[in-house]
């Protein structure tokens, strides 16, 4: 069983939940034609196909939904009607909306991928058939042009190419080898403009040639407004008007395979989040089975921007780093990754992971990767996870990359800490209270002191005072509180009570 609100949302371009109803799962469709009667079984979705008028919509959720049908569909005109809207919530059923221009036919063989794909379960692929039409597709757009093709999505990965592509030009063949477009050529594109043509526009891009690369001729895949990728066929010459419409023409038979495809994928990477956020919170049944080989380390990512759109940049990053199904998921909030605990370099391993972190600062995009210790079966991954949180924030702003391992002893700090948060034992509310009153700074400056044993130069300098006035308010401290520096059990606990105050107070 598939949940509306998840269908809904991998399908976010044609359909929106008009009004939502907890729990509606749907596993097949029915298209309730007017006239013929038909509303559906229970775990139906309803296709209210010739649906025109507000009473028939509002009779056929009512139907429906005594027949235990998940949802309705509906043209948006329809649905947003109040009779209609009322009607579903008295019927709890969930309603959804299709997009005015959206075509019933597309809808229906988009559908039916995404449900069969749910069907199949988790641990299967079944695009295959969608790639190898993208294929077919592209050997015929070579036929038109008499041209190597290839068939792009919009973030210039290759989904598809024809044959004859030793007639291409070395780029292509780079392009082809790599799956995706070199960098190098992206950035010449770039400069000419020839993507914000492509994102804004409908209309056929020829590029020149440049550079010892052969000329291009560029057709761009749109769905409702919507730019999902582009054909490319190496030309000789710019081709013939007839030529680039018939061209045009394919392009839209493209897009409903780049839907398609992109509808599989958006179920898949849901259906894997789920899991991964099951198993990180100790639901380990069947993780095995989907698991790569162990052993794991989570990973508590970072960077900018809310959990949804940081994993959506985490999950691009992975991507083009060659980690082609990423385990990522959210998870209170935040978000986190599982990768092997290897330093091979290889695609989702701990070393690979790192390194990608500081490639990607080094290209101005702030990323961070904390990670757990390893987790040697799946019913530690959520030890490892609880790790990962520890290590990101005992580091905060510091090192971008860390592992628990490598903070231990900020680690133990922190825990024996945590454990005085809020107690007053010891004289060190004498000094807070001091400071509060008098506006001084013996607390920072008993840190400091703390932090730079025999080294009062260097601890004056950390708070920037002279030294001193670094001895003299030491001698302050030590008349104030009564603090015997001297011994190393007041020292260990006053820095560990100093520790419980920056954590509180979030320093």
């Amino acid at each position: 069983m598939l949940a509306v609100t998840d269908l809904v949302a991998t399908l976010g371009g044609l359909l929106t939940l008009g009004v939502e109803h907890e729990g509606a799962e749907v596993d097949d469709l029915t298209i309730a034609e007017p006239g013929q009667g038909i509303v559906g079984q229970p775990g139906d979705l309803v296709l209210g196909v010739g649906v025109e008028s507000a009473e028939a919509a509002a009779d056929l959720v009512r139907r429906a939904a005594t027949a235990g049908a998940g949802g309705v569909v509906l043209r948006r005109s329809i649905a947003r009607r109040r009779t209609v809207r009322d009607r579903a919530r008295r019927s709890d059923v969930a309603l959804v909306e299709l997009a005015e221009q959206a075509s019933w036919a597309h809808l229906v063989w988009l559908l039916r991928g995404v449900i069969d794909r749910a069907a199949v379960g988790p641990g299967r692929r079944d695009d295959a058939p969608v790639q190898d039409d993208l294929f077919a597709l592209a050997d015929a757009a070579a036929a038109l042009v008499d041209a190597p093709v290839t068939i792009e999505d919009a973030q210039s990965r290759v989904l598809a190419y024809s044959s004859r592509q030793d007639l291409a030009d070395p780029a292509r063949v780079s392009t082809i080898v790599g799956r995706r477009v070199p960098d190098e050529v992206l950035a010449t594109l770039r400069a000419q403009g020839v993507f914000r043509r492509l994102a804004r526009s409908a209309e056929p891009v020829f590029v020149p040639a440049s550079g010892g690369t052969k000329p291009r001729l560029v057709i761009p895949v749109r769905a409702g407004g919507e730019w999902l990728g582009s054909i490319w066929a190496v030309v000789e010459e710019r081709p013939p008007a007839a030529l680039v419409g018939e061209l045009v023409q394919t392009s839209s038979v493209v897009a409903l395979h780049l839907l398609r495809l992109r509808a599989q994928a958006d179920l898949s990477r849901r259906v894997a989040a789920d899991r991964l956020r099951g198993v990180l919170s100790g639901n380990v049944a069947g993780a095995e089975d989907w698991l790569p080989p162990g052993p794991w380390r989570v990973v508590a990512l970072g960077g900018e921007g809310d959990s949804v759109r940081l994993l959506d940049l985490w999950e691009s990053v992975c991507r083009r780093h060659a980690w082609n199904q990423p385990l990522l998921a959210d998870l209170d909030g935040r978000g986190y990754a599982v990768v092997r605990d290897s330093d091979d370099g290889s695609p989702g391993t701990w070393g690979w992971l790192s390194s990608v972190v500081a490639q990607a600062r080094d290209e101005a995009v702030a990323l961070t990767a904390r990670a757990g210790r390893p987790a040697y079966g799946p019913g530690e991954l959520e030890r490892s996870r609880g790790e990962a949180q520890e290590t990101d924030r005992v580091v905060g702003q510091g090192s971008p990359v860390a592992s628990h391992e490598e903070v231990w002893a900020e680690v133990t700090v922190a825990r024996a800490a945590s454990t005085l948060v809020g107690d007053p034992l010891g004289p060190l509310a004498v000094l807070r209270d001091h400071d509060a009153a008098h506006h001084s700074d013996h607390l920072r400056t008993l840190a400091a002191w703390l932090d730079h044993p025999g080294a009062p130069t260097r601890a004056a300098r950390s708070i920037h005072v002279h030294p001193n006035t670094m001895r003299y308010r030491m001698a302050r401290i030590a008349d104030l509180a009564g603090l015997d520096l001297d011994d190393p059990m007041v020292r260990l606990a006053i820095r560990l009570q100093i520790a419980a105050e920056r954590g509180q107070s979030g320093q």
